[in-house]
């Protein structure tokens, strides 16, 4: 039953062949029997969630609730008042909030029954979910492999059947990474399509919660539950809500008329492995089958997106994460001699060592003297990066292009830190323009998965979901799982 995608479980569940209970049962059992192997999970709570399910089944089945009955789980970087919320990081090790996020508020609207919340990179700063500062995620497919980062747990959770779909954030491609990387389908969407309140933020202005399933319909179905306007965020976009199942009623399966976009900045790109390199040039004539065009597109400014992207993003983390001081909450160091001392033993041991670069850059590129000639600047290419976007989307519905230079890597392998943030070349320049992407499993290269990502204009998440269903179908990567 756990390896069904939703579409087919919510069939299942209505017909009443599996009550809600034994279905969290049996999710619950498999993680208890997994766990230990991936690392999925930072806390599960399996009372709280057969409460949920036997309290769902005792109402009866309810066709206005879309995921009644649907066992998921969350990154644990949103805020939910009956579970501790911890970010990855020793500072937040035993903090329950004292509200919910927005987008776990709609899920529980909707019926879901939630299981617990999953390991990330601390703070969601890591691209392997190794940084999380109580255990590191381990890919389902290779557990001797990462799963990509920073929503890692997510990732594993959806992939392995451990959960039928999860939460995570993207920030620099910490969605569409681990999907790509774990085989599954990963969604960031437009910025200001899902509300960001109760996210723990790293980087306000590139930060976006989005969906992992195992095909692209439960993408579909996920993201409807969480869109939509939140007053109490005051980037969320005033857009009605939009119901993205409706494209799945009567879906197109071939995509002509479809104008596709390569980058060649991307495929020009000497980080590629062959083997990705040689599946995506596979997956881009299996798209001209299905009938679209293929044009090729420059965007001369995604070279400056690394470094423009980890200026900004640190500048944004030192800011946001000044409030963790030892005082209010979290972390406290024990008998400090003064208030110096109380915020800086604080920090020190409550923060790990990428967090740590991450607020000393930051603070430095704001720095007096250094603020026009690093921040100032990489806010100027971040704009010139968002008009090639547009420039390219004018010409093309969507474009295609890889979402790891490689496939999933050996745990440990990597322990510079500048080569790790090469992994994200090909994600990055996304949050920077704040347009939605959409990353699909395309097949498989040294025994691992590949995925490729749809890039789109904004608010036009439709397309992307149209499009990958149909890629997805014909190369026959829907709900690829590693049981």
């Amino acid at each position: 039953m756990i390896t069904r995608s939703i579409t087919e479980i919510k069939k299942a569940l209505a017909k009443k062949e599996i009550s809600a209970a034994e279905l969290t049962k049996a999710c619950l059992d498999h993680i208890e029997k997994t766990e230990p192997a991936l690392g999925a999970f930072i806390n599960v709570y399996p009372e709280q969630a057969l409460a949920r399910a036997k309290e769902l089944d005792e109402k009866g089945y309810d066709e206005s609730m879309p995921l009644w009955g649907i066992p998921v789980s969350v990154k644990d970087a949103l805020a939910t008042k009956t579970m501790k919320t911890t970010a990855g990081s020793k500072i937040l090790e035993n903090f329950t909030p004292p509200y919910t996020a927005f987008a776990v508020e709609q899920l529980e609207k909707a019926g879901a029954v939630i299981l617990g919340k999953n390991n990330m990179d601390e703070f969601a700063m890591g691209s392997t979910c190794e940084n999380s500062a109580f255990k590191a995620g381990s890919n389902p497919w290779n557990t001797d492999c990462v799963a990509g980062g920073s929503s890692g747990g997510s990732a594993i959770s959806v992939a392995s059947c451990q959960s039928f779909a999860s939460l995570g954030t993207d920030t620099g491609g910490s969605i569409r990474q681990p999907a790509s990387l774990c085989g599954c389908v990963g969604m960031k969407p437009t910025y200001g399509r899902v509300s960001r309140y109760g996210l723990l933020a790293y980087a306000s202005s590139l930060d976006q919660i989005g969906p992992f399933t195992r095909t692209v319909e439960d993408n579909a179905l996920m993201l409807s539950v969480i869109s939509g306007h939140d007053e109490r965020d005051s980037t969320s976009s005033p857009r009605e809500k939009e119901d993205f199942t409706k494209l799945f009623q009567n879906p197109k399966m071939d995509l002509k008329g479809v104008v596709i976009g390569l980058p060649k900045e991307f495929f020009e790109s000497k980080a590629m492995d062959a083997e990705v390199a040689k599946l995506c040039a596979q997956t881009i004539e299996e798209a001209k089958k299905l009938g679209a065009e293929i044009k090729e597109v420059s965007m001369p400014h995604l070279v400056y997106s690394i470094a423009s992207y980890y200026i900004i993003a640190s500048a944004e983390a030192s800011s946001n994460l000044a409030r963790y001081d030892g005082i209010r909450y979290g972390h406290r160091t024990n008998q400090p001699k003064d208030l110096d001392e109380l915020y800086t033993m604080s920090r020190t041991e409550g923060f790990g060592e990428e967090v740590q670069r991450r607020i000393l850059l930051g603070t430095y590129v704001l720095s007096a003297g250094y603020y026009d000639a690093y921040y100032k600047k990489a806010a100027q290419v971040r704009r010139l990066i968002r008009e090639d976007y547009e420039k390219a989307l004018k010409e093309c519905t969507f474009l295609l292009a890889p979402v790891s230079p490689i496939t999933a890597w050996k745990k440990g392998s990597v322990t510079d830190p500048l080569q790790m943030y090469q992994m994200d070349i090909f994600t990055l320049s996304l949050n920077l323009s704040g347009l939605p992407g959409l990353s699909i499993p395309v097949g498989m290269a040294n025994n691992m998965p590949v995925g490729m990502q749809l890039i789109g204009s904004a608010f036009d998440e439709a397309s992307l979901l149209c499009a990958g269903h149909s890629l997805t179908t014909h190369l026959g990567t829907n709900n690829q799982y590693k049981f």
